[in-house]
């Protein structure tokens, strides 16, 4: 079967082949492709270039059902007919925005409406039980919405389910979470039609299987865009200076960057982190003589605060906006002239995507602009724009879904109706995520959240659900519905504190372990603000405007990871000497020392370089496996050491290599590397160190056995930890194989550790090690070697030091003896 549906135009609706021919616009194929997949039953996946109207593609079916021509004197649809499902609520309301313009335009008798955490608990009620036609929302919002007894009237009559920027969570948790409510609305609305669209898809077919009910991935058709024009993608350098040997912030960026900023109507600007955003924020504004409207938008800052920035950026009264992944999907904003990458990109799908905020038209290329922050991060950046430039995509790799999540999903169908076990089973299954799932790992999970587990079900407040003899589990009291509806989602971040004004005007949240550094009369800087704390009580930091120079609060969210493909790239570029030409005289020479002094590693090779430094015995590995495994194997080699009585002092690790310094020299790092770590020193680090507890942790919260928020209270982050670090040493001792210790691990392993990359890593090693001694610190060894003693401080506040510490060890490194032997 050919999987690529192709119909005529004769298909669209002549109300909105009008609406396009009014606008001097034509339905484009992959648009009348999607209409035609669901004229003929079939789910879809759409793959179309940032532009492309996507968006519009998915709502062609919905409209077209309004339509009179095809309505042919019949009512339209009552109910709810398509549920829009993004990864963020910004582009909900976005996508609200721009569909009224045609629903208005044709003049279809659509309602349509947002649903999220903002939205009011009275409209909440009202959507419940009346509502729209379509209903904008996100995971977690539609898995609360699956809890309530009224869920299986409203979605009855579901015709239409459309996920937006599927890529952004179809890998992770709240992509489990999603996958369960689609095989929830499939049992409850069985002719429901699924969609999902993306413009970064690195392999559609995964995402067909992800996408089918029971994986059948013939009933989902690959519906693909039109090419859109090339985007043009360059990377900023020095203009007197060099290319700095350390540091992530760019700050000797900022004067070109608010050159760029003049010269554009609308520059977006995107950091990796929200300490960045707002350090970045900073830099601008000190700069700014122009006194520019220049905007900040971040996940930490006060609903109003987004809406008001959003706003502003849609009428076009902002010169520029300093932004996060929070605004990094689908936003669509066409007067966007250039987007600029603060920072290494980490995936070239992701660059991609940020990229596509700029024009947002397919005809037209985007323009962006990349700056490296340092010289390994201009390799990253040349990687990403030749992966764009060739049209390659990078991603996450699905795995089996978690089973917090769905112990989290057994708890909300029980909260709508009391449920049979063997039939829920088989709706669960029919996700392509839990297929895994069989009998003795369902029971395992029904008895989680009966009662908590073996080692807990003397404690009443671990009961929530009862079975009866037929097999049919009810809850065991109706509050027990309040709660889970009270706590239930996917995103666990750190505990967030308030800021607010004096007068009540809220800023946004700062993580509750920075609060905890304040006290009365500190200056720290948020929402493009510099703030000075008059109070910090009752989980709230009140404020008032200062002028003193400030802090900038950090937050402990993940890193970005570096992509496999990229790493891969960046080491092909180390050693393809033709190819340096194109590159920075500085960056050059850089590369041409450290290939006389020691050497390159290549793709597939392990590179270990040993030097002496300030008393020191020093081991560089260069691994390219991102900060996550390096931090990792930072750990298991430091335990090695001292295990072999090499004295170990501590490690640094950046998302290219590891530093690791003892009192002692490392002669040989192949026993430090042997894959058998991962057996013995892995398991002991990862139950003895704080990661298995933070993965716990987070895992609790998600399943349900540790609430957050109560009735009237809400619980601080040091009550949740103390809470979920009791019960991780009671099911450690009492029951070592509980459900929740083995979703614990499965995190670890994967999210907090990268163990699959430090895995392929030591089965490389063993074959492909290549040792070099040196009498002092190579050229590439520089940009991890700045980084000690500073691991632990905010991205972009120690760069200043970072390049006095850079230049002092450049110039060892650099330095070429005339006597010097050629390392082979």
């Amino acid at each position: 079967m050919d999987d690529r549906c192709s119909m005529p135009d004769a298909n669209v609706p002549r109300e909105i082949a009008a609406w396009f021919d009014a606008r001097g616009w034509r339905v484009r194929r992959h648009q009348a492709d999607m209409l035609a997949a669901s004229d003929g039953g079939r789910h879809a996946l759409l793959v179309a270039d940032t532009g492309a109207g996507k968006t519009l593609a998915g709502f062609l079916p919905t409209l077209a059902d309004f339509c009179p021509s095809r309505l042919a004197g019949a009512p339209p649809p009552d109910g709810l007919h398509t549920l829009y499902v993004s990864p963020l609520k910004a582009l909900a309301h976005d996508v609200q925005r721009n569909l009224l313009t045609p629903v208005e335009e044709i003049g279809l008798p659509l309602r349509i409406e947002t649903r999220s955490g903002d939205t009011p608990a009275d409209r909440k009620k009202r959507q419940r039980g009346r509502p729209p036609h379509v209903l904008l929302t996100t995971p977690e919002s539609l898995s609360l919405l699956l809890s309530y007894p009224e869920s299986f009237t409203m979605f009855a009559g579901l015709k239409r389910v459309v996920i937006d920027e599927v890529h952004a969570f179809a890998t992770g948790k709240r992509g489990d979470l999603l996958a369960l409510s689609l095989a929830r609305l499939q049992a409850i609305a069985p002719a429901m039609q699924r969609a999902a669209l993306s413009a970064t898809v690195p392999d559609p077919e995964g995402f067909r299987e992800w996408l089918a009910p029971w994986g059948e991935i013939d009933s989902v058709a690959l519906v693909e865009g039109e090419k859109g024009a090339p985007p043009q993608v360059e990377i900023l350098l020095p203009e007197e200076e060099r290319v700095p040997w350390g540091g992530h912030a760019g700050r000797w960026a900022i004067p070109q960057l608010y050159e760029e900023i003049r010269r554009n109507r609308t520059t977006l600007v995107f950091t990796n982190t929200r300490f960045l955003a707002e350090f970045v924020f900073q830099l601008l504004w000190d700069v700014n003589d122009d006194n520019l409207p220049i905007g900040i938008h971040h996940g930490s800052l006060s609903k109003e605060a987004r809406r008001k920035v959003e706003g502003a950026m849609a009428r076009g009264e902002l010169r520029a906006l300093v932004a996060t992944a929070s605004l990094d999907l689908g936003v669509d904003w066409g007067d966007i002239d250039c987007v600029v990458q603060m920072g290494a990109p980490k995936g070239s799908s992701r660059l991609l995507q940020r990229i596509g905020r700029a024009n947002h038209r397919l005809d037209q290329p985007s323009r962006a602009i990349l700056v490296p922050g340092n010289r390994f991060e201009f390799l990253e950046a040349t990687a990403a724009k030749d992966a764009v430039d060739e049209g390659q995509r990078d991603g996450e790799d699905f795995r089996p879904g978690g089973l917090d999540v769905l112990a989290q999903h057994v708890m909300a169908c029980a909260c709508a109706a009391p449920f049979d076990e063997v039939e829920l089973l088989a709706e669960v299954r029919a996700s392509l995520t839990y297929a895994w799932v069989d009998e003795s790992v369902w029971k395992r999970v029904l008895g989680f959240v009966e009662n908590g587990g073996y080692a807990l079900r003397a404690y009443d407040r671990f009961k929530r659900i009862v079975r009866g003899r037929s097999g049919v589990w009810r809850l065991s009291h109706p509050e027990h519905a309040q709660r889970h509806r009270m706590n239930a989602g996917i995103i666990v971040d750190s505990e967030m504190l308030t800021v607010r004004f004096r007068n009540g005007r809220q800023l946004g949240k700062v993580e509750e372990r920075f609060a905890a550094s304040l006290s009365p009369g500190d200056t720290f800087f948020f929402a493009g603000m510099s703030l000075e704390v008059e109070r910090v009580k009752d989980m709230e930091v009140t404020v008032r405007a200062a002028k003193k120079s400030a802090t900038i609060p950090s937050y402990g969210g993940q890193r970005l990871p570096l992509t496999t493909h990229l790493a891969e790239r960046v080491q092909a570029m180390l050693v393809d000497r033709a190819g340096w030409a194109r590159f920075p005289d500085d960056v050059r020479e850089w590369l041409e020392v450290q290939d006389w002094r020691s050497r390159l590693p290549g793709p597939g090779e392990l590179l270990v370089e040993s030097f002496p430094h300030a008393k020191k015995h020093y081991s560089v590995y260069y691994t390219f496996e991102g900060w996550n495994a390096n931090q990792s194997l930072g750990m298991l080699i430091t335990r090695r050491m001292e295990d072999r009585g090499l004295l170990p002092g501590g490690f640094v690790a950046n998302d290219y290599s590891l530093a690791v310094w003892g009192l002692k020299a490392v002669a040989d790092p192949a026993p430090l590397l042997s894959p058998d770590i991962l057996a013995h020193e892995f398991v002991d680090w990862v139950q003895d160190s704080h990661l298995l507890r933070r993965a716990f942790r987070e895992v609790a919260v998600i399943a349900g056995l540790v609430e957050r928020q109560h009735p009237g209270k809400r619980k601080t982050g040091k009550q949740v930890t103390f809470s979920t670090d009791l019960i991780y040493d009671v099911l450690r001792k009492y029951e070592p194989d509980h459900v929740l210790l083995e979703a614990a691990w499965a995190d670890a392993r994967a999210r907090l550790t990268d163990v699959g990359r430090l895995a392929s890593l030591l089965e490389r090693s063993a074959e492909q090690l290549v040792h070099v001694e040196l009498d002092r610190v190579s050229p590439l060894a520089v940009p991890v070697m700045t980084m000690i003693g500073r691991e632990a401080l905010p991205q972009g506040s120690v760069d200043e030091e970072l390049l006095l510490e850079a230049e002092g060890l450049a110039a060892a490194a650099m330095r070429v003896d005339a006597a010097e032997d050629r390392a082979d």
